[in-house]
């Protein structure tokens, strides 16, 4: 009971993660078409965080939780023990020791709070920009479909940024945008477009700011 909900957790914190470790699997990959393709867990996140924090609440809750001394289940405990082949002991199987449910906790932690630091995977690919005149720097804001953590901001803006001609740019799930500052002369709105459509994001309207 304890191994199995112990792997329920377990999965629970990896389904809740999937959405913003796609983008990063997708980076290391090469192939950023696949970045979004998890993105419609987002909604259920909260409770697949919920449901990995309740069962292995339970599951620790099993582990610590106090025998009685002097009860029969000591008392039997004690005689099968005493029962066991030379050399063997009643000691529990790694897997169903309390060192193995520590190292699955720290690792459903790490899983969940994965979107807050996704961003040290990605390199840095500003670039070094000599504006030769003001008026041909252009900022367009691109409205996106389909992120839904700051791991899809970064994947979009890591894609972006390889373009010539990028002077700043910035994205947010949350407003479901990117802002983008160019330099007109070296790119341009249907380049930018389609290197976020090629992420798996999609850009459903754009505007010059």
């Amino acid at each position: 009971m304890k191994n199995k909900l112990i792997g329920t957790g377990l999965l629970t914190a990896i389904t809740a993660s999937l959405c913003c470790i796609t983008p990063v699997l997708a980076l290391i990959a090469g192939t950023s078409g696949i970045a979004s393709t998890f993105s419609w867990i987002e909604p259920f996140r909260p409770y697949l965080i919920g449901l990995t924090i309740l069962v292995l609440g339970f599951a620790w809750y099993q582990k610590l939780i106090p025998i009685a001394i002097g009860t029969q289940k000591e008392i039997d405990c004690a005689c099968d023990a005493d029962d066991l082949p030379a050399g063997k002991t009643g000691k529990p199987k790694f897997i169903q020791s309390k060192t193995f449910l520590v190292i699955v906790t720290g690792f459903a932690i790490v899983m969940l709070a994965f979107p807050y630091y996704s961003g040290i995977f990605y390199p840095n690919t500003e670039k070094q920009i000599i504006v030769v005149d003001k008026a041909d720097i252009k900022t367009t804001e691109f409205k996106i479909k389909g992120m839904t953590c700051a791991s899809c901001e970064e994947h979009v803006i890591h894609e972006v940024n390889k373009l010539n001609g990028i002077v700043n740019s910035k994205a947010s799930y949350e407003n479901g945008n990117a802002i983008i500052e160019f330099d007109r002369t070296k790119s341009n709105e249907m380049e930018i477009e389609k290197v976020i459509n090629s992420t798996g994001y999609k850009v459903t309207d754009k505007k010059e700011n």
